[in-house]
C-alpha cells in the first residue's frame, strides 16, 4: 500500500473533497511544515530548489517570457515508510500554491487500479485513474510493479503507453509522480523511452536512523499529547538501534506502530493505578516500549 504520512505527518483529512485543495495556503507556511518533517534532509533540499524553479518559471511566464523546458514529473526512490507519499501530497500543495497547478490534490494508486485482467481493460483503468489526477498530482506507488521481470506481453505495457501518452496530452495539468524500492526504479524508468524521458528527475528518500525514529515517536506525541521523558528517549534510541534493517524494515510506519503499541501498555499500567494522576496519564515510560526488541 502507499507509505501513509510517512514522516509523522498528519494523514490527509478524508471528510475533504480531494477537487478543493486549500487556495488559502501560503508558500512560507507549506515550506515550513516541508522543514518541519521529520528528517528528510536531502530531499527537502531537493524539493525546495524545485519550488525555487517552478517560482522562477512563473515569473517568466507572467513577464511574457517563454518558460524554460522543466520536468515537472518525479521519480521518487526510496523504502516503505520513508514519508514518500507525505512529501508527494505536500508538493501537490506546493506547486497548487505557485499556481502551477490548478487544485494539488493527492491521487495514490498503484497497479491493481490501473491493468485490466483481460484485453482492452487496461487503458480504460488507466485513464480513469489520470481523470481524477486532472489538476493534482498522480501517485503511483510501487511504480516498478507494471514492469514485471521477465513477462513481454504483461497489460503492465498498456498502462504505461497510455500513461504516457495522457502525460504528454495534459502536460500542463497534471504532475506525475512514480515511487517505489531505489533499485527497482532504475528498472521501471529504463523500461520505456517515454518514460525515461519525462522522469529526469529522482528524489532518493533515504531510510531513517535511529534518532530519526525516535524522533517521529516523539512528533506522535506531541501530536496526541503524550510525554516522552529522557530515559525513555533512551530507550526508544537502543529499540530501533538493535532491529533488523531488512527490506521489508517498515521506517516511519514502524515508528508509529511502536508509538501505538507505546500508548496500549500505558494505558494497561495506568488503568492498574487506584488514583493515576495528570501526569501518570500523559507520562509514556522505558517499560511502556513493545518487549524484546522484536520487530512489531
Amino acid at each position: 500500500g502507499a507509505g501513509g504520512a510517512g514522516a509523522g505527518g498528519a494523514a490527509a483529512d478524508p471528510g475533504r473533497n480531494e477537487g478543493e485543495a486549500e487556495v488559502t495556503e501560503s508558500l512560507e507556511d507549506l515550506l515550513a511544515e516541508l522543514a518541519g518533517l521529520v528528517g528528510l534532509e536531502r530531499v527537502k533540499k531537493d524539493v525546495g530548489a524545485q519550488v525555487k524553479l517552478m517560482q522562477t518559471v512563473r515569473r517568466r511566464q507572467e513577464a511574457g517570457l517563454p518558460a524554460p523546458p522543466l520536468s515537472r514529473h518525479l521519480v521518487f526512490a526510496g523504502n516503505p515508510g520513508t514519508g514518500k507519499t507525505t512529501v508527494a501530497r505536500l508538493y501537490g500543495r506546493l506547486l497548487a500554491a505557485l499556481g502551477i497547478l490548478e487544485h494539488g490534490h493527492l491521487v495514490e494508486t498503484d497497479r491493481s487500479d490501473m491493468v485490466g485482467e483481460y484485453v482492452g481493460h487496461t487503458a480504460p483503468k488507466t485513464q480513469a485513474v489520470f481523470r481524477r489526477a486532472l489538476g493534482g498530482v498522480l501517485f503511483i506507488d510501487e511504480a516498478y510493479s507494471l514492469v514485471p521481470h521477465g513477462l513481454g506481453n504483461d497489460f503492465g505495457q498498456e498502462a504505461i503507453a497510455t500513461l504516457v501518452k495522457l502525460m504528454e496530452d495534459h502536460r500542463d495539468r497534471v504532475v506525475v509522480i512514480v515511487a517505489g524500492y531505489p533499485a527497482e526504479m532504475g528498472r521501471f524508468v529504463a523500461s520505456n523511452p517515454g518514460l525515461a524521458s519525462r522522469f529526469s528527475r529522482t528524489l532518493t528518500f533515504e531510510d531513517y536512523s535511529s534518532t530519526e525514529l525516535t524522533g517521529i515517536v516523539a512528533s506522535q506525541c506531541r501530536q496526541h499529547e503524550y510525554q516522552l521523558p529522557e530515559p525513555t528517549v533512551a530507550a526508544l534510541d537502543a529499540y530501533f538501534e538493535v532491529l533488523p534493517r531488512n527490506r521489508g524494515f517498515g521506517n516511519g510506519r514502524l515508528a508509529r506502530q511502536v508509538f501505538q503499541r507505546m500508548t496500549e501498555n500505558q494505558a494497561q499500567r495506568v488503568a492498574e493505578l487506584a488514583t493515576p494522576t495528570t501526569d501518570d496519564l500523559l507520562r509514556l515510560d522505558p517499560m511502556d516500549l513493545p518487549s524484546g526488541g522484536a520487530e512489531i
